[in-house]
């Protein structure tokens, strides 16, 4: 039996990218790749632990999670840390093109 998770990006907005949330909460976005919803979940390892990776901060390790929407588990990884609004632009450009190369 195989139990490796299915893998989805995560996204953890901070600074000027995370303008349009309450401050106290630190969270990581990400999209199932099981049934396409759009979900988040509590971001729990500390910042410091990110490493600078392909031009973006990132935390390598991942975490384990489930999707609140069709329950299934998932493993978001790499989770990439965003700070304004220019990083997010480039992030969309870059993890764009890759999903596209993947799906083919």
């Amino acid at each position: 039996m195989d139990r490796r998770n299915v893998e989805a990006i995560g996204v953890r907005r901070t600074g000027w990218a995370a303008l349009d949330r309450d401050p106290q909460q630190d969270t990581v976005e990400f999209t199932c790749p099981h049934c396409g919803a759009r979900d988040k979940k509590n971001a729990r390892r500390e910042r410091v632990l990110y490493r600078f990776t392909d031009g973006f901060l990132q935390d390598l390790q991942g975490e384990v999670t489930q999707c609140h929407t069709c329950k299934k588990q998932l493993r978001v990884v790499p989770i990439v840390m965003l700070h304004d609004q220019d990083e997010e632009r480039r992030f969309e450009a870059v993890f764009a093109v890759d999903h596209l190369v993947h799906s083919n």
